[in-house]
């Protein structure tokens, strides 16, 4: 990689602190532009001083701004013209969209719209990474899933990101852009949010553990999940980017793992 703007969307989830970390391992002449929808700076900053080597953070700025706001974006395209793009912002859960579908699904598009629209607008088309879920899969699957895999969103989140996933397949038509979907499965890391299942259940083991809780409410054990690890699909991300083929790819490690599986491993390691 020469020294050039990257910019990442939502940068200060877990696979923006990832990515965040091997791109300037390889090059610290990179200079990365991170989107922000708080005030998240000093958060992702030492988290990112978890996991780098090298804490000379310098060639990272991190930008609050508002994505759904058309003009915010065009300027941001304008000022930093990125010659790689990772989109890995949005709305990102599945049970969050049931309860306000409308607003899910718009703030999804409207995101992706306003990114894709400002680059062709400035005839600006950088490498695009476009993250995608393994929801958009139909249940009536044969497994494992691949990129031939039958399609058919359940909920409103899936319902969005299928949208997106087909409308990167147009824009790579249509322009010959290097834009492409990652449909990734469930990954997991120690900086995962509270709200989400593996975070629920080490903290409920850690409240049974210390005595402030005697159970753990949960779901069906029995549905299976692949979950990965989120340093690898960060490493696959990067990979398909630079690649040069057109092609969307599915992310995950093949391996399917039920929640009982998981909740077994976590009660045990906590003892």
């Amino acid at each position: 990689m020469n020294h050039r703007n990257i910019l990442i969307t939502g940068i200060t989830g877990q696979d923006g602190l990832f990515l965040s970390e091997k791109i300037l391992s390889e090059n610290k002449e990179h200079r990365i532009y991170g989107t922000t929808r708080g005030k998240q700076s000093k958060e992702f900053l030492s988290n990112l001083n978890v996991i780098s080597k090298d804490n000379n953070f310098s060639n990272i700025s991190l930008v609050s701004i508002d994505l759904k706001n058309k003009i915010e974006v065009e300027k941001l395209i304008s000022d930093i013209k990125p010659y790689m793009i990772f989109h890995l912002s949005g709305p990102s859960s599945v049970y969050e969209s049931y309860k306000d579908p409308i607003t899910t699904k718009e703030t999804i598009k409207s995101i992706f719209n306003n990114i894709t629209e400002s680059c062709i607008n400035q005839k600006i088309l950088p490498s695009f990474f476009n993250a995608s879920s393994s929801e958009t899969f139909s249940n009536d699957n044969f497994k494992p899933l691949n990129e031939k895999s039958k399609f058919n969103p359940r909920s409103p989140y899936a319902e969005a990101k299928y949208e997106i996933y087909r409308k990167t397949e147009e824009l790579r038509n249509l322009y010959g852009w290097k834009i492409k979907s990652g449909i990734m499965f469930n990954h997991e890391s120690q900086f995962r949010g509270e709200n989400y299942l593996i975070m629920k259940i080490i903290n409920q083991a850690i409240k049974i553990k210390s005595g402030n809780s005697n159970k753990l409410e949960i779901g069906s054990l029995s549905y299976i999940r692949d979950w990965s690890y989120a340093g690898d699909i960060a490493d696959a991300i990067i990979n398909i980017t630079l690649d040069n083929k057109p092609e969307d790819y599915v992310i995950g490690s093949g391996i399917g793992h039920s929640i009982n599986q998981m909740v077994s491993q976590v009660f045990s390691y906590f003892d």
